[in-house]
């Protein structure tokens, strides 16, 4: 189904406005549906990714690493990972090089938590089964050169 059936949108100003609002659209479409896979388990998106951050990283990283690596560079990484030590998946220790950092660690039940969403793997690849394998890379391609035009220090 078009971008204009899914949002009873008639016109567009360009094709640039129509991928645009795709894009948005598409990213909530997405997003929506991984949330009822993480809600099974009681996280949130940002809570998957912090806890998959930590798990390659096989060290304690600063809450100020972890927010470099994240795909979601406006969340308040503290708070995401106070909410993560509260359900025990994360550790957090005062730094040994800089006392006014932590240093957060990834806990046994939060690798057993991605042991099992791991398994879960085939469920969330299944969200693109409207796409063959060429047709995903050649999304990807089109997304990462989308982004790598875009040279504005403002953003």
């Amino acid at each position: 189904m078009g971008i204009e059936k899914e949002i009873a949108q008639r016109n567009f100003r360009n094709e640039y406005h129509k991928t645009a609002v795709n894009l948005i659209y598409t990213f909530h479409w997405l997003n929506e549906r991984m949330n009822v896979i993480f809600e099974k388990h009681d996280i949130t998106s940002q809570q998957f990714n912090i806890l998959r951050i930590l798990r390659g990283a096989n060290k304690p990283l600063s809450t100020l690493q972890i927010r470099q690596l994240m795909l979601d560079k406006m969340s308040d990484t503290s708070r995401i990972v106070d909410r993560l030590l509260k359900k025990e998946l994360v550790h957090k220790v005062t730094s040994s090089i800089d006392k006014r950092l932590v240093d957060v660690s990834i806990t046994p039940k939060g690798m057993q938590l991605l042991e099992q969403l791991d398994t879960q793997q085939k469920e969330m690849d299944a969200i693109f089964n409207g796409l063959n394998d060429e047709e995903a890379k050649m999304l990807s391609d089109l997304l990462d050169k989308l982004r790598s035009g875009f040279h504005n220090d403002k953003y």
